[in-house]
């Protein structure tokens, strides 16, 4: 059966896409060539979705535009806690701790969504707080697994703030352990006793999504225990990559798709 022709949705859809994950800002040429349309078809589509505030074009070169921004901060803190909301609370049982979820911002994380159990009360939840690299295991762990030519930020507010960059004490050693290991450790820098142990989110190499953090007091992160957490931890942020990239099949994916009414014509190509 040959493949039904491509609404123009599928075509506006193709190129957002096509623009959101490219690694340098694509021409018209490359964008038509990676999503299959004519050069012709594809500019069309892209003066529409630059119109409406989808694609931003610089020159001869597109980015993402305002539309997409704002999408994604508002899919953070909804649609990304929804899905994530189930793992943080299996993984708080399992451990007995505090975890919370936590999202890169421009040179911090924000917190948006935390499951704490009864016995962790005295300890802050610091949701919806932002949180800085040098003194949290969560924004840590994230910068660890960016690319490192995008942890200048984190890197900069940490020095505005005082703390070293360099030695054995300085932050790049800390990202270094945490980027080596898949897991970032705070033993009371920001609240004795509080500790934490975060990993990072990641279903496309450089960029990570989100991070789940463990969080409790000292004795709780013992070397003892240390290595148990670290596994729980790691099966529950490598069930989240699932879900997030997909892997996962939810119910209405698997719900055969309503068929169109007879009486509602098919739009053809744009």
């Amino acid at each position: 059966m040959p493949e039904a022709p491509r609404s123009a949705v599928d075509k506006a859809l193709d190129l957002v896409e096509a623009v959101a994950r490219a690694s340098q800002p694509p021409r018209l040429t490359d964008l038509a060539d990676e999503v299959g349309l004519h050069r012709a078809t594809a500019y069309r589509v892209l003066v529409d979705l630059v119109r409406r505030g989808w694609v931003l074009r610089a020159s001869d070169r597109y980015l993402p535009g305002t539309a997409v921004l704002q999408l994604s901060s508002s899919a953070a803190r909804n649609s990304l806690g929804a899905l994530a909301g189930p793992v943080l609370a299996a993984l708080s049982e399992r451990t007995g701790l505090m975890v919370n979820l936590q999202v890169p911002e421009v040179d911090r994380s924000r917190v948006i969504d935390v499951v704490r159990p009864d016995r962790l009360a005295m300890i802050s939840s610091l949701n919806g707080q932002a949180l800085p690299v040098h003194r949290f295991a969560g924004p840590l762990a994230l910068v660890a697994a960016l690319a490192p030519a995008e942890r200048g930020p984190y890197l900069r507010a940490a020095e505005e703030s005082g703390h070293p960059l360099d030695g054995p004490e300085g932050l790049l050693a800390d990202i270094e352990e945490a980027e080596r290991t898949g897991f970032a450790v705070e033993y009371g820098r920001n609240e004795q006793p509080v500790a934490s142990l975060a990993r990072a989110v990641v279903t496309r190499p450089g960029a990570p999504v989100c991070a789940l953090t463990l969080v409790g007091l000292g004795p709780d992160f013992d070397e003892a225990r240390l290595p148990d957490l670290r596994e729980r931890l790691r099966e529950a942020t490598d069930e989240l990559a699932r879900i997030l990239s997909g892997a996962e099949t939810s119910e209405q994916a698997s719900t055969p798709p309503e068929p169109p009414s007879p009486s509602t014509p098919t739009e053809g190509p744009a």
